[in-house]
């Protein structure tokens, strides 16, 4: 169990860092209309899995996965958690045996005063090209206790939006495969805003 404090910088700063040296060296514009009205411009829609569980009635888990179909090199994923009047604060998160393990840069930042998390990674910082392909599964665990020593009832989680500007956000890879002659990706549509579903662990 590893614990990332203190880590703030925005998802497209990330995608800058995220550049492998057969990619462009200028970080991917901001979406435009056309992304916003089709925010996956790179195959099907990409798609962020919360999945809640209890450990036991003051410990809980939030497991992300994501499922992709182009190769990534940066994510972002603020959560907003909720458990009424209980006051909760998420106090570590488990990168190792997910798909993000072997990114350079890993980054969890919990605000407790408002109850929010970050969690996410940028592939590459120089050194070997890295990156997330595509397929589906888990990324992080995420490890959510009660501040009042309190049972949590339930625990509820959404997407936010967290300081500065950090949103729910993937940067695909420059190409869609590893050799030099693969499709590339066209900067405007290299950010992606995927979809995010919350499930209940059974």
């Amino acid at each position: 169990m590893t614990r990332y404090t203190n880590v703030g910088f925005m998802i497209l700063a990330a995608a800058a860092l995220a550049l492998t040296a057969l990619a462009q060296t200028t970080p991917p514009p901001k979406p435009d209309s056309a992304a916003a009205e089709k925010p996956d411009r790179v195959g099907k829609p990409d798609t962020v899995y919360a999945e809640i569980a209890s450990i036991n009635p003051g410990n809980w888990t939030i497991t992300i996965s994501v499922a992709n179909d182009e190769p990534v090199v940066g994510i972002s994923v603020p959560l907003r958690m909720t458990a009424g009047l209980n006051r909760i604060v998420a106090d570590s998160a488990l990168f190792t045996g997910g798909r993000i393990a072997n990114f350079a840069q890993r980054f969890f930042r919990a605000d407790t005063a408002i109850q929010c998390v970050l969690i996410g990674g940028i592939a590459n910082m120089g050194g070997p090209r890295v990156q997330m392909t595509a397929g589906s599964g888990r990324i992080a665990t995420i490890f959510v206790s009660s501040l009042e020593k309190k049972p949590i009832e339930k625990l509820n989680v959404d997407t936010t939006t967290v300081n500065p500007s950090n949103s729910l956000q993937i940067v695909s890879d420059s190409m869609l495969g590893a050799s030099p002659d693969s499709p590339r990706i066209e900067q405007k549509d290299r950010l992606i805003v995927p979809v995010f579903i919350v499930k209940q662990a059974k």
